[in-house]
């Protein structure tokens, strides 16, 4: 049989998530024997052996690295369906139908380039509402699959565009935000030799698909527990220049003169036919 129903899918993902049955069963809410015969079962419809168990560790095997990279992207698939065609139905009884964009903006994106968009597109024809949606670091690629954004502003070569359109609407040189009384802050220009393997000083490190980068720096999870931490005299990062705009007294920027410039996209799923949102978009790319 070639169907797999969603039930499956989120067991097998959560048990290839935690590599432990007793975990992934607390995490779903149920006892763990139910779960290890769903599994069981999925692994003899599918006729391949998903995971190599043993009395010390759960482990994929090559057929669940695969199902686990397509079992996200199906859930995510379905997920987003619900939460768009929720939003695409939302009526008000006087008004009709409601049009409205999600924006997912993360707080280090140019508030110049975004008041500009949504200055401009609020002037057009027609236009949706736009609800501009807060994002935590490296959260936009998530947000776009699974439906809670309909539109987002990315950042290479720190964000992923892969499965999306996207459109370049700005350029921008990397800085280093320090705190302000390390002795790197007083440099006029560093290199990225500067800043790595600091032992007093190491690099933040932010989440992709939920897992963190090996290192010395710590955890970030949003932008005031990383501008609380550079403060600190804790971490260090590199940012797109606009991002001087929120520092605080205690932080000092640098130029970053070998990193790679940071560009920011507007991207949305590569299957969209909103209407809405090609104006959106079309806007974006006039500014």
């Amino acid at each position: 049989m070639d169907t797999v129903e969603t039930r499956e899918l989120r067991y097998f993902v959560t048990v290839a998530e935690e590599l432990h049955f007793g975990r992934a069963a607390e995490r779903l809410g149920m006892a763990q024997p139910p779960l290890s015969r769903a599994i069981q079962q999925l692994e003899r419809r599918l006729g391949v052996s998903l995971l190599e168990r043993n009395r010390r560790e759960v482990s994929l095997t090559g057929a669940g690295e695969v199902l686990l990279h397509e079992g996200r992207a199906a859930l995510d698939a379905a997920t987003a369906a619900a939460r768009r065609t929720r939003r695409a139905g939302g009526a008000d009884s006087s008004r009709g139908p409601r049009n409205r964009l999600v924006l997912a903006v993360k707080a280090a994106t140019s508030h110049e380039l975004v008041q500009k968009l949504l200055d401009a597109y609020a002037a057009e024809p027609d236009a949706a509402e736009i609800e501009v949606l807060p994002s935590g670091m490296c959260e936009q690629e998530e947000m776009l699959r699974d439906g809670r954004a309909d539109v987002a502003f990315m950042h290479t070569p720190f964000d992923s565009l892969a499965a999306f359109d996207s459109e370049e609407l700005l350029t921008e040189a990397p800085i280093a935000i320090l705190p302000a009384r390390h002795p790197l802050a007083t440099r006029k220009t560093l290199c990225l030799a500067d800043l790595t393997g600091l032992p007093d000083l190491p690099l933040a490190r932010f989440s992709r698909h939920g897992t963190y980068p090996p290192g010395p720096g710590p955890e970030i999870h949003d932008q005031t527990q990383l501008a609380q931490l550079i403060a600190l005299g804790r971490t260090t990062a590199v940012f797109p220049e606009s991002a001087r705009a929120w520092l605080w007294a205690e932080h000092a920027a640098v130029p970053v003169t070998d990193a790679p410039p940071v560009v920011t996209h507007i991207a949305w799923p590569a299957h969209s036919r909103s209407l809405a949102l090609a104006g959106l978009i079309r806007t974006a790319t006039q500014l």
